[in-house]
């Protein structure tokens, strides 16, 4: 019986690796690495790793978190909060860019640390509720469910101590996928900000014939319409990648112009990316006669 035991562990413990294993690489590096927390502008700060952006937006009445990411991105986001001289524990709501594991698994264990009220976007409700289960592509990547508190809707107003932010539905990456949107003020001059959800059509996503998800593609189109209808001067999003975090952290210098004002860079990604989906939808629709 003894020996049952032993083994019974033995394999239990080579499950885990394996599926520790199996998660690193899966996980890109920058995703876990650490970033230099900062000001971007106004009452804007990036406190998210080198891979995944996560933003604080501060206010006298308490603080707005966007983006959760991974579980074990959690300290790292609560250590560059406090870097910053702000309390984590002040957090009162917790908002996401979509429901994705890498932006919203760490979004109970937030809730749990400070109590933030939870707002998604209605048609991510169901993912993040159910700990990524009934996603369209990926229900095999589960995380720690976590109770939405606020259910959003397209063009609803997020407000905490003056600052509004609001929640444009731009679908496809996933049904309920938001940019959010907010002005900040900087030197006395007014900034829209605009932090894209995700434009990207991943790989293994079916523009064609997809039966969990059979309005993708002209959800997609919803996406580049509003996208290209947005003012922005500063541009980010839920990837460090879209609009060259670390390049333009470099070139960030005191009494210098902003680098993340970048109206035009933001409508260039908007375009490349417009045109990779264009490029994806007609290779399937072409493998599909």
């Amino acid at each position: 019986m003894q020996q049952i035991t032993r083994s019974v562990s033995r394999v239990f413990i080579l499950v885990l690796a394996a599926a520790s294993t199996a998660f690193a690489q899966a996980t890109p590096p920058d995703w876990t690495e650490p970033f230099p927390p900062f000001r971007i502008a106004g009452n804007l700060y990036y406190v998210g790793s080198k891979g995944l952006a996560n933003y604080l937006v501060t206010t006298p009445q308490g603080n707005i978190l966007i983006n959760s990411d991974l579980e074990a991105n959690v300290p790292m986001i609560a250590a560059s909060v406090e870097k910053l001289g702000f309390k984590f524990k002040d957090t009162k709501i917790l908002l996401i860019s979509h429901a994705h594991f890498d932006h919203d698994a760490g979004s109970a264990k937030i809730k749990e640390m400070t109590g933030a009220k939870y707002m998604v976007m209605d048609a991510d409700v169901a993912v993040v509720e159910s700990g990524g289960k009934t996603d369209f592509q990926y229900g095999k990547d589960l995380y720690p469910p976590a109770k939405v508190d606020r259910i959003l809707h397209d063009g609803d107003e997020v407000r905490l101590g003056g600052t509004v932010l609001v929640a444009h539905l731009t679908p496809g990456h996933t049904k309920g996928c938001t940019t959010w949107t907010l002005q900040v003020t900087e030197r006395g001059k007014t900034y829209n900000v605009v932090i894209v959800g995700s434009p990207n059509v991943n790989d293994g996503y079916k523009l064609v014939g997809n039966t969990a998800y059979p309005q993708i593609a002209e959800d997609y189109e919803r996406q580049w319409s509003v996208l290209k209808s947005l003012p922005c001067d500063i541009f980010l999003g839920a990837h460090g990648g879209y609009f060259d975090l670390g390049e333009k952290y470099a070139r960030m210098k005191e009494g210098s112009a902003n680098p993340f004002v970048d109206p035009e860079g933001y409508q260039k990604f908007i375009a490349e990316k417009e045109q990779d989906f264009r490029t994806e939808l007609a290779k399937q629709k072409l493998a599909a006669k």
